[in-house]
């Protein structure tokens, strides 16, 4: 009987700056086929564990696989499958959103005739076809965002990493997003997304954790009532059970 691998798995992973620890004993996994949110206040560790998943922030202590390898180890056989967007939307300033793209299908190793069709697919879905001559310097932060969003699921990946994906969308900005990530979970993508945006989570998420200072202390219920009382009691009951 086959094992299903976790597309992200975090064990005990401690991270420390300083006398900081940005991540004390977090554990978390996201599963092939489940899109996992994870939410929290501003400096919980959110984007340092994200990080530690990517490889950009190596951990003092614990475990951090990406589809069943340990991430200092992973080669690029396993990168090309990954897909992410960490903290801000970064792209080439100097290429245009097609150049941009081109090089995110190449970076991925999608064939050239395939790159195309899925520039193409991707430019109408996110409604970026209109700056498609335009260098990524010259967009708007929320295109800018598309656009990162746009190289990062070009190569149709196993596993997506989006930190914040829709801070900087309007309101047709994050619905056209949430249609990549229903694709990309139907296709059996595991995705794990942070967002402070408690209602479109609870719209698409399959789990949703709550991280505070550095650990994960709970669920929320998606789809649930009152998501926002929940969550500041998870984080109150904590407060008034471990000391500072």
């Amino acid at each position: 009987m086959s094992t299903v691998v976790a597309s992200l798995s975090a064990v005990d992973v401690v991270r420390c700056y300083g006398t900081d620890r940005a991540l004390d004993g977090a554990s978390l996994d996201v599963q092939p086929g489940e899109v996992h949110a994870l939410i929290g206040f501003n400096g919980a560790g959110k984007s340092t564990l994200m990080k530690s998943f990517m490889g950009m922030s190596r951990p003092d202590s614990g475990v951090v696989r990406v589809l069943g390898a340990a991430v200092d180890a992973a080669g690029p056989d396993v990168w090309r499958r990954v897909g992410h967007m960490i903290e801000s939307p970064l792209a080439y300033p100097d290429l245009t959103v097609d150049e941009n793209l081109g090089v995110a299908a190449a970076l991925h190793l999608v064939p050239p005739r395939a790159a195309r069709v899925r520039a193409e697919d991707l430019l109408t879905r996110l409604d970026l076809g209109a700056w498609r001559g335009r260098r990524a310097s010259q967009l708007s932060h929320g295109n800018r965002q598309r656009l990162q969003i746009a190289c990062a699921t070009i190569g149709l990946p196993d596993v997506l990493v989006l930190d914040e994906p829709t801070s900087a969308l309007d309101p047709r900005g994050v619905v056209l997003v949430r249609g990549l990530l229903e694709d990309a979970r139907a296709r059996g993508c595991g995705v794990l997304v942070s967002s402070h945006h408690l209602d479109e989570v609870s719209r698409i998420a399959d789990r949703i954790s709550v991280m505070h200072r550095g650990r994960l202390i709970g669920a929320l219920p998606p789809g649930g009532l009152d998501l926002e009382r929940t969550f500041f009691e998870l984080v109150h009951a904590y407060d008034t059970s471990v000391p500072s």
